[in-house]
C-alpha cells in the first residue's frame, strides 16, 4: 500500500482557495501549464482519501475538538483548547481541508461521467457525502449546491440550510446506489486504497452512510424514517454492512510520512488523556473493552480519566492514556464508519416502531458484540458481558450509550450523538473562565475568519446566528431544550 500511495501520490492535486474575484476566463488564467493538468481519476481519489483521512483524524482537526466535544478524550496538557480558546488556522484549515477535496471529487465526477464509469461516479458521490456531513455537522449552514464549482468560476458560492443539505445528500447517495447497481464494471484502479477496488463494500458503505443521514434526521423530517425503512426492506438492491469485515476503515502503510495520525501525535507529544466520562462508564458498566480502550495510570496501575475543560492540567502520572490499538500503531487506522455503528442505527429505529427486520434486542446485541470483538474481546467475555451488565432494557438511552462507547476515535459522530440525544448524561458543561451562560458542550464550530471578510456577503445572515463562537442556532436536528 505505501507503494501505491507513494506513487499514486506523485502527480500532486491542489485547488484553489475561495477568494474574490471571478472571470469569463478563469481556467486558462488559473491553470498552471508547468503542473500536470489531467491526471487519472484514481490518482485523485488517492489523494482525496490520504489528504482526508491525514487531515480530518489528526490531533488538530480531530482530537482536540470533536473527540473532546463528544467527551472521549480529555486534553491533559495545553489545554486551554479545551476551554475553547480556539486557534483561527485550525478552524480556517478545517473549512477549507474539506472543501479542496469536495472540488478534486468534483473533477473526479465529471472525468467518470465524460468516461460512462458509474463505479467511480458513485464512490465520488459517497465521498462527496461522507465529507459534506462533516462540514454541516461543523457548522450547520455552509455552501453546498455552488460549493464545489470552484473549477467553474464560482468563487464566492451562496450558503445553503442544513434542512437542505440532509435531503440532497441522501438523494445523491441513493443516485451513487443506483449507480452501483448498474453492473458497470470499470474499474476503480490502485487508488482506491479504502477497499482495493472492492465495489460491494463501497455499495455497503453508500447505504450504511444513508442509514446514519435518516437517523440523525429522522426526529424532524419524515424522509428519516421512509429511507430507513426503505433500505430495510430491501436490503438486496440497498445491502449494508454486514460484519466488521466490510467496516470503512483507512489503513496506513505505517512508516513515514505514511503514519496513522494518532500515532504520529503522540511520537513527540504527550496531550491527550481518557476522559472521566469514558472511564467512568467502561467501570460502571464492567466493561471488558476498558483495557483496550484505555491504558491504566503508571503512578498506581488504575483506570481514572480526566475532567474536559479543566482549569488547570493533572499530574500527568495519575490519568490513563489512549489504549494501544488506538494510538500507537504506525499502521493503525482511521476508522470512517462501523459495522457496529450500523447495527446501533438499526437498534434504535426498531425501538422506535420502525419496520427493519429484525427486533431492537437483535440489532442491539450484534452491535455490542461487533464492537467487542473489534476491541479483541472474546466471545465468552462477550456473552457474559451481554448477559450481565449490558443486558438489554429495551430503552434507547441504553442503545445511545453503547453506541457512543463503541464510536471511539470517532469524535465527529459521538459530538454529533451527544448533540441529538444528550448521551452522555454525564457530559461536561462549558468552562466560565473563558464564556459564561453556557450549560453544555459546543453546538458547532466558528465560521473562519476568511470566509466571514472574503465571502461575507454569503456569509454574514449565518453568522449572525452563531452566540459566542460555539453556540447560537442549534443543529437542524439538534431537538434538545433547555440548553445554550
Amino acid at each position: 500500500m505505501k507503494n501505491i500511495i507513494r506513487k499514486l501520490l506523485a502527480v500532486s492535486f491542489l485547488m484553489a482557495f475561495l477568494v474574490v474575484g471571478c472571470t469569463d476566463d478563469f481556467e486558462e488564467i488559473n491553470t498552471d501549464p508547468d503542473r500536470a493538468k489531467d491526471a487519472p481519476a484514481t490518482n485523485v481519489l488517492a489523494f482525496v482519501l490520504r489528504y482526508h483521512t491525514d487531515t480530518f483524524y489528526d490531533s488538530w482537526n480531530n482530537m482536540n475538538e470533536p473527540e473532546t466535544y463528544g467527551g472521549h478524550i480529555a486534553k491533559i496538557q495545553y489545554i486551554d483548547e479545551a476551554k475553547y480558546n480556539f486557534r483561527p488556522g485550525t478552524v480556517e484549515n478545517k473549512w477549507y481541508y474539506g472543501y479542496r477535496q469536495l472540488n478534486n471529487l468534483y473533477e473526479i465526477r465529471k472525468k467518470a461521467e465524460a468516461d460512462g464509469a458509474d463505479n467511480m461516479l458513485a464512490v465520488a458521490k459517497i465521498l462527496e457525502a461522507m465529507i459534506f456531513q462533516i462540514m454541516t455537522d461543523t457548522w450547520r449552514d455552509v455552501p453546498y449546491f455552488e460549493s464545489i464549482k470552484l473549477g467553474d468560476g464560482v468563487l464566492l458560492p451562496s450558503y445553503d440550510t442544513q434542512e437542505e443539505i440532509y435531503p440532497a445528500m441522501l438523494a445523491s447517495l441513493e443516485e451513487a446506489n443506483t449507480l452501483l447497481n448498474s453492473g458497470s464494471n470499470d474499474n476503480l484502479g490502485d487508488g482506491d486504497v479504502l477497499f482495493d477496488g472492492d465495489t460491494d463494500k463501497w455499495q455497503k458503505f453508500c447505504n450504511s452512510l444513508r442509514l446514519r443521514m435518516a437517523m440523525r434526521i429522522s426526529d424532524v423530517d419524515p424522509l428519516g424514517k421512509s429511507t430507513i425503512e426503505t433500505i430495510m426492506g430491501n436490503l438486496s438492491a440497498n445491502p449494508i454492512m454486514e460484519s466488521n469485515d466490510d467496516n470503512a476503515f483507512f489503513w496506513y502503510p505505517g512508516s513515514t510520512p505514511y503514519e496513522e495520525p494518532w500515532f504520529e501525535d503522540g511520537k513527540g507529544r504527550d496531550d491527550h488523556g481518557v476522559s472521566d466520562v469514558l472511564i467512568d462508564a467502561l467501570k460502571d458498566l464492567n466493561d471488558p473493552r476498558l483495557s483496550t480502550i484505555a491504558k491504566p495510570a503508571t503512578d498506581d496501575g488504575e483506570y481514572r480519566g480526566f475532567t474536559i475543560g479543566a482549569e488547570a492540567q493533572p499530574a500527568l502520572a495519575t490519568i490513563s492514556r489512549i489504549g494501544a490499538i488506538y494510538r500507537d500503531d504506525a499502521a493503525g487506522f482511521s476508522p470512517y464508519m462501523r459495522y457496529a455503528e450500523v447495527m446501533f442505527h438499526v437498534a434504535e429505529a426498531a425501538q422506535k416502531g420502525y419496520s427493519v427486520g429484525m427486533t431492537a434486542e437483535e440489532a442491539y446485541e450484534a452491535a455490542v458484540t461487533a464492537s467487542c470483538e473489534e476491541n479483541g474481546i472474546e466471545a465468552a467475555d462477550i456473552d457474559a458481558y451481554l448477559a450481565a451488565d449490558a443486558a438489554f432494557d429495551g430503552t434507547l438511552e441504553q442503545i445511545y450509550w453503547q453506541e457512543w462507547i463503541a464510536l471511539f476515535k470517532q469524535g465527529m459522530e459521538a459530538w454529533s450523538l451527544y448533540r441529538r440525544t444528550g448521551v452522555p448524561t454525564t457530559h461536561y458543561v462549558a468552562p466560565a473562565s473563558v464564556y459564561t451562560g453556557h450549560n453544555v458542550p459546543p453546538f458547532r464550530y466558528p465560521y473562519p475568519n476568511n470566509e466571514l471578510t472574503l465571502n461575507g456577503g454569503n456569509s454574514k445572515a449565518f453568522a449572525d446566528q452563531v452566540v459566542d463562537d460555539f453556540w447560537g442556532k442549534q443543529m437542524w436536528w439538534d431537538t434538545r431544550t433547555g440548553v445554550q
